[in-house]
């Protein structure tokens, strides 16, 4: 049976959970590929470190260009993470005309154009399945099964240490402090939670799968992005007694001219899929024509999870390999000369339904006022709730509008927040709604 070399360049949880079922996996593997695939060197910076397999005395090493440079490796995994000695790292492959798998979401993000021109001008393969959703298959998807369908929409959960959060506070009512804590604790969320909580790492994830939907260049800073930290018990609950569930959302939507591509805490109604998506789970929900909506869901991160869609890589380039063809699939889904600049529609121009918590003295007339204000920028109410709590020294004020344009609702906030009816400045989130 024909031997494929493989190299592993950072053997933390991920690179060592590839090795891991490379060894446990063997024989399936090979049994599904036609061929064996050898891990013949890794490289990280910690050799030492017992990680529960035996790999001899000469496979690890501290060198990442070992990795790179050695010809008889056929095939390298990038698992370093990060934008700096990665980006080394693929460059280094590339040049040396080796196949190249990652799982590195930030770095394709930001340098994700031009390493991909890098890789088709050398008529080798950058795969990077498990850098969105972990083991769910977005990315295959979008580039082979709806390789003949128009794609409208893309809308998911994307980031499993939000989706844990906003699941505590919905399920027990706990604070967002104390859920991102729990998060801490049980590892599903880092010391500095930032690159997670504020939507940072969505955002990646929504810059990645937006150029292979829409044939686009990936564009990662005009996407608009907003985290979680702003979200209370008492927006969580009003959102559930009207219907909704409160997620993270990456949105991303085509209408022939403009993209639009967000990450925002979004109401979503219990009659969407993605309203039910509990825990560290990822999900998303494509539309497009001849399918209508299909729905994805899995593991986003993890060891095995993410170690299996980085197999799943692997495979799909060792199977080249045996064919002895180049590229069969697009790296980014259309062919490179298809590929052009979309814009990304400013946040200002979009529209979408809105939630309100306005925090008002309860004096008569400022329910007026406020009404007022938002009926003269054109923004229509759909409901009124008023409640007989108590918060900063005033009484909450819900309110849910119809379909209105951002420019106008940020006016509107703006207008009334220098009234001096309110003890807080307005909360605000947008509410996605099943059109159909």
């Amino acid at each position: 049976m024909k031997q494929i070399n493989i190299g592993i360049v950072g053997m933390g949880t991920v690179g060592t959970g590839i090795a891991k079922i490379m060894v446990q996996n063997k024989d399936i593997i090979s049994a599904r590929i036609g061929a064996e695939l050898v891990l013949k060197k890794a490289a990280d910076l910690d050799i030492e470190r017992d990680r529960g397999i035996d790999f001899g005395p000469d496979l690890l090493t501290t060198d990442p260009f070992l990795v790179t440079d050695d010809p008889d490796i056929a095939i390298v995994a990038e698992m370093v993470g990060g934008t700096g000695i990665a980006k080394e790292v693929i460059e280094r492959a590339i040049e040396n005309g080796k196949h190249v798998v990652t799982a590195n979401k930030a770095l394709l993000a930001e340098h994700g154009n031009a390493l991909f021109e890098k890789a088709e001008n050398k008529g080798v393969a950058l795969a990077y399945e498990a850098s969105v959703g972990g083991c769910m298959p977005i990315i295959k998807t979008i580039r082979e099964t709806l390789v003949s369908n128009r794609i409208e929409a893309v809308t998911g959960i994307l980031n499993g240490t939000c989706n844990y959060i906003l699941t505590r506070i919905t399920n027990e009512g706990i604070t967002f402090a104390e859920a991102l804590k729990d998060a801490q604790s049980k590892g599903f969320a880092e010391a500095d939670p930032t690159l997670d909580v504020g939507g940072f790492d969505t955002a990646h994830k929504l810059a990645i799968i937006s150029a292979l939907a829409y044939g686009m260049k990936i564009n990662l800073d005009e996407i608009y992005i907003e985290g979680i930290s702003n979200i209370t018990p008492m927006d969580i609950e009003f959102a559930k007694d009207c219907g909704y569930r409160i997620k993270l959302l990456a949105i991303g939507k085509f209408d022939g001219n403009a993209v639009e591509a967000r990450i925002h805490p979004t109401m979503v109604p219990f009659s969407n899929q993605l309203a039910n998506v509990s825990g560290s789970m990822n999900a998303v929900s494509l539309t497009a024509d001849g399918v209508g909506n299909m729905v994805l869901s899995g593991r986003g991160a993890g060891m095995m999870p993410t170690a299996t869609a980085v197999l799943s890589d692997v495979a799909d380039i060792a199977r080249n390999i045996l064919a002895g063809g180049g590229i069969r699939v697009p790296l980014r889904s259309y062919q490179a000369a298809n590929i052009r600049e979309v814009p990304i529609r400013p946040i200002d121009d979009i529209k979408t339904h809105y939630y309100f918590r306005f925090t008002v003295f309860d004096r008569p007339g400022v329910l007026s006022k406020i009404a007022g204000i938002l009926g003269n920028h054109g923004i229509s109410i759909k409901s009124v709730h008023q409640t007989e709590r108590k918060l900063d020294g005033g009484v909450p004020l819900f309110m849910l509008t119809h379909r209105a344009n951002e420019a106008d609702v940020q006016s509107s906030l703006k207008e009334i927040s220098a009234l001096e009816v309110s003890t807080q400045n307005p909360v605000l989130i947008r509410i996605e709604e099943d059109e159909s």
